[in-house]
């Protein structure tokens, strides 16, 4: 597995492993901004092998699923920017029409808030991912 960008380290928590790589949550605890960063060297997402591809879908499906259904979030973004951060990762973002930037796309909008609690953060590594 590629080593982790250093903006993604500072921008983000380390929930862990699931299929197709680390689950990172935004420090920005404002709303639930999970970062999936495949095992892959390739930078764009419709680069990856077919049955690369399909994993990490299907773990952007599934942390979509538990975002509407655990966290109770109407609406689910999902994005593979880049543009700053070269390496791959994959934005699953829970969006409700009272979050902070509602309906303004989350990039360059989000106001700064507050930290996860280390027990949030638990809680969502127990329940998205292999490092319980």
């Amino acid at each position: 597995m590629p080593e982790l960008h250093p903006q993604l380290q500072a921008d983000c928590h380390d929930l862990g492993r699931i299929d197709s790589g680390r689950l990172l949550l935004s420090r920005n605890a404002s709303l639930h901004w999970l970062i999936l960063v495949p095992d892959t060297q390739a930078t764009d997402l419709l680069d990856l092998p077919t049955d690369a591809l399909g994993l990490a879908l299907q773990d952007c499906r599934r942390i979509s699923h538990w975002l509407k259904q655990a966290c109770g979030y109407p609406k689910v973004n999902f994005g593979a920017l880049g543009n700053l951060v070269p390496q791959l990762h994959l934005h699953v973002v829970g969006r409700r029409p009272d979050d902070p930037c509602w309906p303004q796309p989350v990039w360059g909008n989000l106001p700064a808030a507050g930290a996860w609690s280390a027990t949030e953060i638990a809680a969502m590594r127990s329940a998205l991912t292999h490092d319980r």
